[in-house]
């Protein structure tokens, strides 16, 4: 584990980057200055698998400090928030947001890249029929980042969504935005792809409204989740602690 100096220097250093989102009106007004965009631009969610993968993952930490938007997803990080004295905000998980985003992009040119072929074809799918945009490239999550580089090349996306899950999608968005023509956003989308071409199943809104997504997704995935969550989370807390102490002092 890292010394807690680096905890908090990073999670500052984090935290001071994120934008909260009021209410829903502003959350509108974001996703169309995001589709407005004439610059090439990454936008990544901070939840507290985040937080914990910067502590470890220097790369990691670099990439999110370089986004040109961050936003605050889940739970944990409302906690966080209200721990330091802060107001968090909307919950603007990339499931909820991105959809919102793809709406803004309805008639232009996207590209969807990660998952397994099988759901990303049918993710492809509905993003058509649903958002009315135009896919013109489809990449399964696990090519080497310089196919990603000649992909954004010829095909020319206007919007690129990146399902290959939490550190490596932030490294190659971080790299696309250096190489991209245009004016691109590149989303960190994380299991997007997964929701969208059904392989993963939303929890109840109910269970969403509750702040306890994540233990409904720990059930039915457990064993890919039980680090993230079952070790995950009380490390997580037991930082945030530790950080709150330190800067009350």
């Amino acid at each position: 584990m890292n010394p807690p100096s680096d905890v908090q220097a990073r999670w500052s250093q984090v935290l001071n980057r994120l934008l909260t989102i009021p209410s829903e009106d502003d959350a509108i007004r974001l996703a169309d200055e995001l589709a407005a965009g004439r610059q090439p631009r990454m936008l990544a969610f901070v939840n507290a698998h985040a937080m914990n993968s910067a502590v470890g993952d220097f790369e990691f930490y670099k990439a999110l400090c370089d986004a040109d938007v961050l936003l605050r997803d889940g739970s944990g990080m409302a906690m966080l928030f209200r721990m330091l004295g802060g107001e968090p905000g909307l919950n603007m998980n990339g499931t909820d947001f991105i959809p919102r985003l793809l709406e803004a992009y309805r008639g232009r040119r996207v590209a969807l890249w990660g998952t397994r072929d099988r759901w990303l074809a049918a993710a492809a799918a509905r993003c058509e029929a649903e958002f009315g945009v135009e896919i013109v490239s489809c990449e399964n999550g696990f090519h080497a980042p310089a196919h990603y580089c000649d992909a954004v090349r010829r095909a020319r996306p206007e919007l690129i969504v990146l399902g290959m899950g939490m550190p490596r999608q932030e490294c190659v968005a971080r790299l696309l935005r250096a190489t991209a023509t245009g004016g691109p956003l590149i989303v960190c989308g994380g299991a997007i792809l997964d929701f969208l071409g059904g392989k993963v199943e939303r929890a109840p809104r109910w269970v969403r409204r509750a702040g306890m997504e994540w233990a409904y997704r720990l059930v039915r995935e457990p064993r890919r989740l039980f680090h993230r969550y079952v070790i995950g989370n009380p490390l997580f807390m037991l930082r945030a602690w530790r950080c709150r102490a330190a800067w009350a002092r």
